[in-house]
């Protein structure tokens, strides 16, 4: 919780709470965009003050209020991280909001009946996002991809363990791997060297290997897709 210390103070400062992605990034949970700070508020709040100086809160702060009811307590100057769940899964897409979840169910920030609870006290129309959960992601990208193979249609197993090639994120239709490839585990020659030899050693055994990076899976999915579906329809 250190990383966000500087973000905690600038949300008391205003008067409210630390809350939503703004509290859950710090913790290493996945989010999809954590570059503006939001703060939770109780509804008898009138006078916000800005972040940085004096002065009132302008919008052009760059800040996201948030004033839904918490269900839980609030904890020394940050809600609580069964509600910076539930502000998180309002604030982003469902596809995004899935792979928040798997973040938290991996990182063991809380337990599947205490997601269940969350779910349990936001609209029904979330319902959907809780039935799409798998804690076994190891990252925000592999939830991702897992979505574009369920839309697909295709038949998946995660981190699956090939002898003389290693553990991989998926194995698809039994012939098609799928590593998510991200700037911090797979940056330098070194990484990308072993990276390589993987790929040769899966070959060998006669899989085809597709390694699409983070930010495909985070900004262009539709170039993913279009990827397996290319791959699958050649070896049909």
């Amino acid at each position: 919780m250190l990383a966000a210390h500087g973000d905690l103070d600038r949300a008391v400062r205003v008067g409210g709470r630390l809350a939503c992605v703004s509290l859950l990034a710090p913790l290493g949970v996945f989010v999809a965009d954590a570059s503006v700070l939001h703060i939770h508020l109780d509804h008898s709040m009138s006078r916000l003050r800005a972040p940085e100086g004096s002065g009132p809160l302008r919008s052009r702060d760059g800040i996201r209020l948030h004033w839904w009811r918490l269900a839980g307590p609030a904890i020394l100057g940050s809600v609580g991280i069964a509600d910076a769940l539930a502000q998180a899964v309002r604030c982003q897409t469902p596809r995004f909001s899935v792979a928040t979840v798997d973040s938290i169910l991996h990182l063991s920030l809380l337990g599947h009946d205490e997601v269940r609870d969350v779910f349990d006290h936001l609209p029904r129309r979330y319902r959907p996002i809780l039935r799409m959960v798998d804690a076994s992601a190891e990252s925000g990208p592999e939830s991702l991809m897992r979505l574009i193979l369920r839309q697909l249609g295709l038949r998946y197993r995660t981190q699956v363990h090939i002898p003389g090639v290693g553990r991989v994120d998926f194995v698809v239709e039994g012939w098609l791997i799928i590593e998510c490839d991200s700037k911090g585990y797979h940056e330098g020659w070194a990484k990308q060297k072993v990276d390589r030899e993987r790929d040769l050693a899966a070959a060998a055994l006669g899989y085809t290997s597709l390694r699409p990076l983070a930010e495909h899976l985070l900004y262009r999915r539709e170039v993913v897709v279009e990827a397996v579906r290319g791959l699958v329809a050649a070896h049909r």
